[in-house]
C-alpha cells in the first residue's frame, strides 16, 4: 500500500473532472453575509430566507404581506419579504430579525426592550414587530402612540400595549443592558 503522502492525485484533465464555472445568479447580502441565488429569480425573498438560508425568524402571514409578520429591512427600510422577488434584490442588503443583534450576541436595544416589557406573547408576530420598530425608530427617534399605531403589524395575543411600551423604552434609551 502506498502511503497517502506519496500518492499523487490526478489533475483535472487526467481525472476527467473539470471544475464547473461560477453560475450566474443574483448576489445579495443577508445579515452582512454575501449570498448568490442561482435558482428561480421570481422566488419571494421570504421563501429564500426560510427554505434556502434556514433563517426562520421571518414569518409567513399572508400572500400579500399586509400583517407585518414577514418584514425585513431592505437597505435599511422595512419591506414585506413575501412581496419581494429575488430578482429585484441584486446588490441589496437584507437584515432579518436574526441580524439585529450584534456579532458578539448583544441584543439590539429594541430586542432588549421587548424582553424588559414582556412584549412577546406567543412570539409569532414578534420578529415583524421588531423589524417595524427598528425602521420606525430610524425614521422617527421619539415616536408617539399615533406613529406606533401606523405600523402594519397585527398581534392576535393582545400584546400591542406592551409593544408600544417597548418601542418607547428603546426610544428613551431605557432598555436594560446585559
Amino acid at each position: 500500500m502506498v502511503p497517502v503522502q506519496a500518492q499523487v492525485l490526478p489533475t483535472g484533465q487526467e481525472s476527467g473532472i473539470v471544475p464547473e464555472k461560477i453560475r450566474d445568479g443574483i448576489d445579495l447580502q443577508v445579515n452582512g453575509e454575501h449570498y448568490r441565488h442561482t435558482g428561480d429569480p421570481q422566488m419571494p425573498l421570504l421563501w429564500y430566507l426560510r427554505d434556502v438560508l434556514r433563517l426562520t425568524g421571518t414569518k409567513y402571514g399572508s400572500e400579500y404581506g399586509e400583517n407585518g409578520a414577514d418584514l425585513v429591512l431592505l437597505d435599511g427600510n422595512a419591506v414585506s419579504a413575501i412581496t419581494q422577488p429575488i430578482a429585484a434584490l441584486a446588490g441589496k442588503a437584507v437584515v432579518t430579525v436574526e441580524g439585529l443583534a450584534a456579532a458578539d450576541g448583544t441584543l439590539h436595544p429594541l430586542q432588549q426592550a421587548f424582553i424588559d416589557e414582556d412584549a412577546i406573547g406567543c412570539g409569532y408576530c414578534t420578529p415583524g414587530w421588531l423589524i417595524a420598530g427598528v425602521d420606525l425608530l430610524r425614521r422617527k427617534p421619539h415616536p408617539g402612540d399615533a406613529d406606533i399605531d401606523q405600523l402594519p403589524n397585527l398581534c392576535r395575543c393582545g400584546c400591542q400595549t406592551r409593544v408600544r411600551r417597548a418601542i418607547k423604552r428603546a426610544a428613551a434609551g431605557k432598555a436594560a443592558l446585559p
